[in-house]
């Protein structure tokens, strides 16, 4: 589940790493058939894994219609609205200390070799607002597949720093699974309420016959018993009221059935095209890597040695 999770965190990193451009290397660097045969087909898996990635969030954006907070049924929605901390302080990001309201970092260092060796890295997991104009949902970013605009790299010796961040400027757009908690979504009913405080009376049996044994007896017969009833039944209405009088919060978090939970400050229609972009792409490269396959397979006769 955990290296599920960082793949669909990472997904655009994983897709845009070059690994193609690398196997590709590989194999004119083995200058053998059978070598460019394995890098070819592995190309063709990562392509066809990466070509049905997309085309899955690419109809999750398209085909998932935007709602309101104040009015989304509850399940999997759209939302897009006015990013803001959730307390009123901003988050400060990691590196640059400016104030966000999610961000992730990396810090790598220059070896010997001239190679980046990433020695830090990480991201914040504190949940902001999106507002919307109707209401405000809290958005827990946890698990989330995050595109942002906000990257920025600089370099100290030997060093280099790069942070992404989402800004409460920024207007948010978010897919995932809403929930409302709170009086107007509770379940809880006067019947229900009624059985939980007799049953938390009968807990303190001293106390409950001090109210209602008039006879002192210390056994409560029927009349006794349906005063205690009444009272209860009165503290279970006004229990019933307090908590429908509650504000509701809505939330977005992780869907439980590993459908895309994306946060971006892209717009829909910009994240559409990325992902058609990818689709096609890695499409292309999938049936380019079978046809290099083929040729070479058909060809049948001398590699050069």
């Amino acid at each position: 589940m955990a290296v599920r999770q960082a793949l669909r965190r990472h997904y655009a990193a994983l897709v845009t790493s070059g690994a193609q451009l690398l196997l590709l290397f590989v194999a004119a660097e083995s200058e053998s058939r059978e070598g460019w045969l394995v890098c070819l087909g592995l190309m063709a898996l990562i392509s066809l894994f990466a070509w049905m990635s997309a085309l899955r969030r690419l109809r999750a954006v398209r085909d998932t219609p935007t709602s309101r907070v104040a009015s989304a049924a509850q399940g999997y929605v759209e939302l897009i609205g006015r990013g803001r901390p959730l307390d009123g302080a901003p988050l400060l990001s990691k590196l640059s200390a400016l104030p966000c309201l999610w961000y992730r970092y990396q810090v790598e260092r220059r070896d010997s070799d001239n190679k980046w060796r990433t020695e830090d890295k990480g991201e914040s997991q504190d949940s902001f607002l999106l507002d919307d104009g109707s209401a405000a949902c809290v958005v827990d970013p946890y698990g989330a597949e995050i595109l942002t605009q906000h990257r920025d790299v600089w370099q100290q010796g030997d060093y280099r720093y790069t942070e992404w961040k989402l800004l409460d400027i920024d207007t948010i757009y978010a897919i995932g699974q809403f929930r409302t908690l709170g009086g107007g979504s509770s379940e809880i009913n006067t019947n229900e309420e009624l059985k939980a405080v007799l049953a938390e009376w009968k807990l303190d049996s001293r106390k409950l016959h001090e109210r209602f044994d008039l006879d002192g007896n210390g056994v409560l017969d029927m009349k006794e018993w349906s005063l205690a009833r009444q009272a209860a039944k009165r503290e279970a209405k006004k229990r019933v009221a307090e908590v429908r009088a509650m504000p509701d919060t809505h939330y977005m978090v992780q869907p439980h059935d590993d459908r895309l939970f994306l946060i971006s400050n892209l717009p829909p229609d910009q994240l559409a095209h990325r992902y058609g972009f990818w689709a096609w792409g890695h499409l292309l490269i999938f049936f380019s890597s079978l046809g290099g396959m083929g040729w070479l397979l058909g060809w049948g006769g001398s590699w050069a040695q």
